[in-house]
């Protein structure tokens, strides 16, 4: 085959091939194959008239259409492979010849990748990362424990404070006017957890159990129920019960209910600064790979991106973020009542930074190719190990569902993140920025 690229625009140009007359034959004879099952021909039994009659009566022009509907997606594809672009939407074909005993010449519009010029991308400054694990930081790590673990007691005859809990019956009106969801029986809330509307829970601090207490609050502006947004309203408030947190004491009997591995406190916060200092280890590390991907794409010249695969990317996240959903047991219809929110919705949000997800991948796939990265057979197989591990299926089943192709481009562009990020400088680009300026104005 002889294939010619011819570009238009930026990511626009016109594949002009051409199907030679064996494989025209073979489409041929697969669309008679095809439409002579349904011919009744005088003479000839349903779907048995021969291939010299049917071209007699019809004309063997009668098949062009179907047999090159057959033969047209292989041909396309050969031409796309020897022309070595990447389309990235169906194209517009254009027939521009079909002339008997000759080859068929076709004109295809395709919509291509843009190109990218790929700046500096090795040795990137990013900002330093503190990795330090403090005292202090294990301190507070320990009361969150201490937190979890306290019991609620109650408190006699005693008023209530903030961090305290109250169980109440409560009413709410508007007007005089009881309203949707404004009354609770038994209700236990936390004061100070602001999980009410703003101002309620500081009327209950001071008061006792038994008593009554009328909760005076507005409505905030923006609040979920527009009938509601910026109006007064009355909450009649009966509190049956006080009770206030009893924290354990932080000691080896502590250290050992929250952490059965432990023996004693002190290897409760040794254990605790461990854990502290991975998911510091862990956050730092991915800042620092976030900060390099972003500047070697800053660095690159990316041509403007098709609208197809920003479409595309889209849809790959909405896909995405539905599928989890449904893993969850959360059906999208639900999902769309609950939050009175449509697919509409979902596409704008996802649409905002579609086009920095497309240049990012585009920028390490070109990082792919300048570095030659080929992942191996052995990491192909480790990949899909890992998936299956990950995903609790069978490998066979990772292998059914990813194709080679899928995941060597995983593999690679993980291949390249971790070039970018290995070879990636900590400091304070901050600084270094305003000694450069400096030096500029000198």
């Amino acid at each position: 085959m002889s294939a010619k690229w011819e570009k238009k625009g930026a990511t626009d140009g016109e594949l002009t091939f051409e199907i030679d007359q064996d494989t025209i034959k073979k489409g041929l004879d697969q669309a008679f194959t095809r439409v002579k099952k349904n011919l009744n021909v005088p003479g000839f039994r349903k779907g048995k008239v021969s291939r010299q009659v049917f071209n007699h009566l019809y004309g063997e022009q009668a098949l062009y259409e179907d047999g090159l509907n057959i033969v047209l997606p292989a041909a396309y594809d050969a031409a796309v492979k020897e022309a070595e672009i990447k389309p990235v939407d169906q194209p517009n074909i254009d027939v521009k010849s079909m002339d008997q005993d000759k080859p068929w010449e076709i004109v295809a519009k395709v919509t291509v990748e843009p190109e990218v010029t790929l700046g500096d991308y090795k040795g990137l400054a990013v900002p330093t990362q503190d990795r330090t694990v403090s005292d202090e930081d294990v301190d507070k790590q320990l009361e969150t424990k201490r937190q979890q673990q306290a019991e609620l007691v109650l408190k006699e005859d005693a008023a209530a404070e903030s961090g305290d809990t109250v169980v109440i019956d409560y009413k709410g009106t508007v007007d005089g006017e009881a309203f949707e969801g404004g009354s609770a029986d038994n209700y236990s809330l936390e004061l100070g957890s602001n999980s009410f509307i703003p101002g309620f829970e500081d009327q209950l601090v001071g008061h006792k159990a038994d008593e009554d207490v009328d909760v005076k609050v507005t409505f905030p502006e923006d609040y979920q129920a527009k009938d509601l947004a910026g109006k007064d309203a009355v909450f009649a408030t009966k509190i049956h019960e006080v009770k206030a947190k009893e924290l354990p004491e932080l000691d080896d009997e502590f250290a050992k209910d929250v952490d059965e591995d432990v023996d004693t406190l002190v290897e409760l916060k040794a254990k605790t600064k461990e854990d502290l200092q991975k998911q510091k280890d862990d956050a730092a590390d991915e800042a620092i790979e976030d900060a390099a991907i972003k500047e070697a794409v800053n660095n690159a010249e990316v041509q403007p991106v098709p609208q197809a695969m920003l479409d595309d990317e889209v849809q790959r996240q909405l896909d995405q973020y539905l599928g989890n959903m449904q893993q969850q047991g959360i059906d999208p219809k639900m999902y769309y009542q609950l939050t009175g929110t449509s697919e509409d919705d979902l596409k704008k949000q996802f649409s905002a930074d579609a086009e920095t997800r497309v240049k990012t991948n585009l920028v390490l796939e070109a990082i792919v190719a300048a570095e030659k990265i080929e992942p191996t057979e052995d990491e192909v197989q480790a990949e899909v190990k890992d998936l299956a591990g990950q995903y609790g299926m069978e490998e066979k089943a990772v292998r059914a569902a990813l194709s080679d192709d899928m995941l060597k481009h995983d593999i690679a562009v993980k291949a390249a993140i971790k070039l970018l990020t290995d070879s990636a400088k900590e400091s304070d680009v901050k600084a270094d920025a305003e000694a450069d300026a400096a030096k500029d104005a000198e």
